[in-house]
């Protein structure tokens, strides 16, 4: 009889062991850290609903959903217009970002040191505060960009386990993370109920929405993905700016300095995107130039919308 501890039959298989053994420990203690903030923030989120106004609730879901009808309106468009070259959608993206780069400073920063100052009474307090959030942000791009798997159009496949997912999927999850941040944002400007900064904001990031979906359709169409399901699944994403809203809403109801603390993450994750996904994008075809006229365009479309509705 053979000796069972030298015995070559395979171990029992055990999925759940090859995943975490694959993923790290890093990846690991980041995803169960996020899922327990997630959930602490939802609950946050929930008692300060139940326990006071729903007002602000409503402005978040509201403005979550504006972005997800304007993403959906971009999407639709793209089965009309069916082709528009690669300067023009570019140019689009390069509008789209600089409106995200003057919503995080007009929209998001600036009013986060306003609140802080108010509640710490100091400025060194109030810009520390917002600094703070700013990394948070980042720090949270960073974790999803580097444990959330997906695909970029330059740099190809990032995240664990990428050769598991079909290419359109790993598409779709580098839209998430794009619309993650914009959601959040929407939901921490209406926060405070203070609509003079949810207002602009929101409006901003519904103009933006509009060729980022038709650009996503258009991306998804080129991988080989049909009209329709392109346009069905460049609507989907639009979903993540609802439930988003939700999260950045409970992000600031969690306690005191949460307001300018949530306004710096969401204006951190904001400004990480434009830089790591939307800038590289629309330099990558040789239209730096009228990308950046049209980035500069957004930017002073929003700072005027923010001057003229804030």
């Amino acid at each position: 009889m053979p000796d069972p501890s030298t015995s070559s039959a395979p171990a029992p298989s055990r999925p759940w062991l090859h995943r975490a053994s694959s993923l790290g420990w890093t990846g690991a203690l980041f995803w169960s850290c996020t899922v327990a903030v997630t959930l602490w923030l939802l609950a946050s989120g929930y008692n300060a609903v139940v326990e006071g106004d729903t007002t602000h609730l409503h402005y978040a879901l509201l403005g979550g959903f504006s972005g997800f009808a304007a993403t959906a309106l971009g999407a639709i468009a793209a089965i009309v217009l069916r082709e528009i070259s690669a300067r023009t959608q570019d140019v689009m993206l390069g509008f789209a970002a600089g409106m995200m780069l003057a919503a995080s400073s007009f929209s998001l920063i600036l009013p986060g040191i306003e609140a802080a100052q108010s509640i710490t009474g100091h400025q060194l307090s109030a810009a520390c505060t917002v600094v703070l959030g700013l990394a948070l942000g980042v720090a949270l791009m960073v974790g999803l960009d580097r444990f959330v798997p997906h695909e970029h159009s330059k740099s190809g496949r990032k995240g664990p386990q990428t050769e598991r997912f079909n290419r359109v999927w790993l598409f779709v999850l580098a839209i998430t993370l794009h619309n993650l941040p914009e959601g959040m944002a929407i939901g921490v400007s209406f926060a405070d109920g203070d609509l003079h900064v949810g207002m602009p904001l929101t409006t901003a990031i519904a103009i933006q929405d509009i060729p980022e979906g038709l650009a996503v359709a258009l991306a998804l169409r080129v991988t080989g993905v049909s009209a329709l399901r392109a346009m069905l699944i460049a609507v989907g994403s639009g979903l993540m700016e609802p439930l988003g809203a939700v999260v950045g809403l409970g992000i600031s109801s969690g306690f005191a300095l949460g307001y300018p603390i949530a306004l710096g993450l969401a204006a951190g994750a904001m400004i990480f995107v434009v830089s790591h996904e939307v800038i590289p994008e629309t330099h990558r075809n040789g239209h730096e130039t009228p990308a950046t006229l049209g980035l500069m365009l957004g930017f002073a479309v929003m700072m005027f919308l923010d001057t003229a509705l804030g």
